[in-house]
């Protein structure tokens, strides 16, 4: 392992545009960066929390969230009475939990946008009803979006809504937030459940993520509750090559 570090922390926000975010999410984006810039390579020793604490007069509740969390999305990797180092990364998602994609992406410093494929009202399928848990005919929202990171395609989000919960899901701008906020915001998820399978995408699919046939893609079908009720119904499709999962289990 490499020898006890000498970063400065005390300017470790200096190169972050001044945006409004959460302490712990800004501590994560400057660390990402430090890693991402080569600046912090990999297998250094990074600060510890109250190294962190002390340099930036922020809490250490804060601090261990975000080297928590950085943990679990494999940017570093912690080595008991050692300290907690830069790791290989990849990009990945929590298995076990459900988070704003664009937050995931500008907390490993790139690059988030998103393409509005489709976004309508209608009256659900017998399919989609037993789906959501409510009658057929129901009124539903269906929508497609595409997400990059740094231009490059990195999931397909296909999404049933039930619209008497989200009753303004088809009035959103999802060039500027994504549909997690909007439903986060309307009707805070409570449970939720994962199906993931490794697949083959077909022709569209291929040209949407600019993959080959023969790429195979991880697709997670989701659903989520708001109390008793199923709020949406998502099918997320990732490049097998540019994406992974990471799931903790308590002992």
């Amino acid at each position: 392992m490499s020898e006890p570090t000498t970063i400065n922390v005390a300017n470790l926000f200096d190169d972050l545009p001044d945006v409004s975010q959460p302490i712990y999410a800004k501590l994560k984006q400057a660390i990402v960066l430090k890693i991402t810039s080569g600046e912090w390579s990999v297998n250094q020793r990074v600060p510890s929390e109250l190294e962190v604490v002390k340099a930036l007069g922020v809490s250490r509740m804060t601090v261990n969230r975000a080297l928590r969390e950085l943990t679990a999305e494999g940017f570093l990797v912690r080595h008991q009475g050692l300290g907690t180092f830069v790791a290989e990364k990849k990009a990945h998602s929590a298995l076990f939990e459900v988070h704003n994609i664009a937050e995931e992406i500008a907390a490993r410093g790139h690059q988030h946008q998103s393409e509005l494929l489709v976004l309508e009202s209608a009256k659900a399928s017998v399919e989609e009803a037993v789906s959501l848990g409510v009658r057929t005919n129901h009124n539903i929202f269906r929508s497609v979006i595409l997400h990059f990171e740094n231009d490059l395609p990195i999931q397909i989000e296909e999404r049933i809504v039930n619209a008497s919960l989200a009753p303004d899901y088809d009035q959103q701008d999802f060039s500027t937030h994504t549909s997690y906020e909007y439903l986060m915001s309307v009707a805070p998820m409570t449970e939720g459940e994962h199906l993931v399978e490794a697949i083959l995408p077909n022709q569209e699919e291929c040209q949407r993520l600019q993959v080959s046939p023969q790429e195979p893609c991880l697709q997670i079908k989701r659903r989520t509750w708001s109390g008793e009720d199923i709020v949406t119904v998502a099918r997320l499709l990732h490049p097998g090559s540019r994406f992974q999962l990471f799931g903790h289990f308590g002992r």
